[in-house]
């Protein structure tokens, strides 16, 4: 069951790493397109666009939620499972349980970074409008979950933002894109 629910954890958070990816990378005009055709999932894809600082504060709440659960999860329930295997194989007593927090964290993080960072976020990029279209109105739903961390973090990315001056970004269009409007 422990197994069972670390990967539940590692599989959540590749779902928010790949829905971050799938959006950002999407393309508005695609998504604007289909959204002018009525599909309903593309105009809840496209208002996630438009409102990318709360949408970016959603996936970084959820993260580092399912994060400081996996690392409590895994660093004590795992650790305490895998201890008396390294007592068996000579460890002493007096270390098992530390050296076995380490292994189960080391090992958990790089599972995490592999599949629940790096592969989602390649899978987000290659299949970006249909993910995006998919996830965005549970994201919506997350989002309002979430709406008093998700405001928090917005407000103060937006004030940081202005504080340090920084330009807007600028939105370049691609010949794909001139193509797929004509």
């Amino acid at each position: 069951m422990e197994i069972f629910i670390l990967v539940l954890l590692i599989l959540l958070n590749g779902l928010f790493s790949m829905s971050e990816v799938a959006v950002i990378s999407a393309r508005k005009s695609n998504l604007k397109y289909d959204a002018l055709k009525g599909n309903k999932f593309a105009q809840a894809a496209l208002e996630l666009t438009r409102n990318i600082d709360q949408f970016l504060s959603t996936v970084q709440v959820g993260i580092t939620l399912i994060g400081i659960v996996t690392g409590l999860f895994s660093g004590d329930v795992l650790a305490s499972k895998f201890a008396p295997v390294l007592e068996w194989v000579g460890l002493s007593s007096k270390y098992s349980y530390s050296v076995a927090q380490i292994l189960i964290v080391t090992l958990v993080t790089y599972l995490t970074i592999l599949f629940g960072e790096l592969i989602p976020k390649r899978i987000g990029m290659s299949s970006s409008e249909k993910i995006a279209k998919v996830i965005a109105k549970p994201m919506k739903w997350i989002s309002r979950v979430t709406y008093p961390f998700v405001w928090i973090l917005s407000r103060s990315t937006s004030l940081l933002y202005s504080l340090l001056n920084l330009p807007d970004r600028q939105t370049k269009i691609t010949e794909d894109e001139i193509k797929s409007i004509i």
